[in-house]
């Protein structure tokens, strides 16, 4: 045996571990109040899950990134990764409000004192709520860099102009983090230079150079474009320096990516259990279905998949937690989630058959909600081009 199997576990890590375990038990609870029907009637409609949002945020697990010195609950990301993963493991989806936890750490970490002490304490009791994320155009896609919205400086205020598409919960926000050029491209000598994170006060924008149009799709994820003509943006609501927004935004990146694996998890742990109670308990032809190895094998795979993804997912929230740089690790870790929910959902709706497809059983539900994950917050491509050309130093392909 090496030492690693035989070492006592520090105080700090059983501490750890014994908080992440209240997390879920607290999280599995409250979710027990928001069951099938629930999330199904808002699926129908297309509904935002309010009560559910409100029900977190009463129980500060919203506020689960904020340090406690602005009313948050000062934990890491391996314990908001835990409180996601619960969510979508119970059958809910955590898309309605997953954005709060993730926009924080470009407020965090290059937020000003004055803004962090105007706006966290607020976004945490609930009176404020920051989970739009302007970053992703038409035109640019993946492609951030690329990007054309302008902020230009006019006086005390920036006057911003274009388009964000794919800006998730931009009606239900109180608040938007921003990514707009500063700087025209010709004249940085960086791509990654030029451009300026902002805190947008939708409350005061709508209707005054701000416009949110809903995109209705195949999940209900509450998405939208928004346009901007001429919306005047506080300077004091700059986060950080003038043109070095591109690298703030990297910091929320990496740790979206870390808790949508989380949720992909979730997402993977709900399919097996439903597909393994579904296969023990059907019988054809005088057994139980999940006795034939075309039923049993795929989800037994899947259930390997899932085990060795959240271990890397574990890996990239502690690491990140202890200050390291994290983005081969949360990269691999969304990567391996997403792979593993995909061929959970795949299995659990080929072993109920038919039945996979009725409402009533959720599968249809979580298999498109699951699908989402393929594609973003990142596509599977974009992470594989990632490591192949900045890991291991293959040619860049794009």
């Amino acid at each position: 045996m090496n030492e690693a199997s035989t070492a006592t576990p520090s105080p700090e890590a059983e501490a750890r571990v014994a908080e992440i375990r209240a997390v879920r038990e607290g999280v599995a609870a409250l979710c027990a109040r928001f069951d099938g029907a629930y999330w199904r009637a808002c699926d129908r409609d297309r509904a935002y899950p309010a009560d559910f949002v409100a029900a977190l945020t009463e129980a500060g697990y919203l506020a689960a990134l904020i340090p406690d010195t602005y009313g948050g609950s000062g934990l890491g990301l391996a314990h908001a990764t835990a409180i996601l993963e619960e969510i979508h493991k119970s059958g809910g989806n955590s898309a309605a409000c997953h954005a709060q936890m993730y926009i924080m750490g470009t407020i965090l970490r290059h937020g000003s004192p004055a803004q962090k002490a105007a706006w966290l304490p607020k976004i945490a009791s609930g009176e404020l709520r920051l989970q739009a994320f302007g970053v992703t155009e038409p035109t640019s896609g993946s492609d951030t860099l690329s990007l054309r919205t302008t902020a230009v400086r006019d006086g005390d205020h920036y006057l911003v102009n274009g388009q964000k598409v794919w800006t998730s919960r931009a009606e239900q926000s109180d608040l938007m983090l921003l990514l707009a050029r500063t700087t025209p491209q010709d004249q940085v000598t960086s791509r990654g230079e030029g451009l300026s994170t902002f805190l947008v006060d939708m409350r005061a924008a709508r209707g005054q150079g701000l416009t949110i149009r809903p995109i209705r799709t195949m999940v209900n994820h509450s998405t939208t474009e928004v346009f901007f003509d001429n919306l005047r943006v506080p300077a004091e609501n700059l986060i950080g320096e003038e043109g070095k927004g591109f690298r703030y935004i990297l910091d929320g990146m990496n740790a979206e990516r870390v808790l949508i694996a989380a949720e992909c998890i979730g997402d993977a742990r709900w399919f097996l259990s439903t597909a393994v109670a579904y296969a023990s308990d059907r019988k054809v032809f005088g057994q139980p279905i999940g006795a034939n190895q075309g039923v049993q094998f795929p989800i037994a795979k899947a259930f390997a998949q899932t085990e060795a993804a959240a271990l890397m997912v574990e890996k990239a929230a502690l690491d990140f937690d202890a200050g390291q740089t994290i983005g081969p690790a949360a990269n691999m870790a969304k990567y391996l989630a997403a792979e593993a929910s995909w061929a959970a959902g795949e299995a659990c709706l080929q072993t109920h058959g038919g039945f996979g497809f009725a409402e009533e059983y959720d599968v249809e539900r979580k298999w498109r909600e699951t699908r989402l994950y393929q594609v973003a917050p990142i596509s599977t491509n974009m992470i594989l081009s990632y490591l192949g050309q900045h890991v291991l130093g293959m040619p860049r392909s794009y």
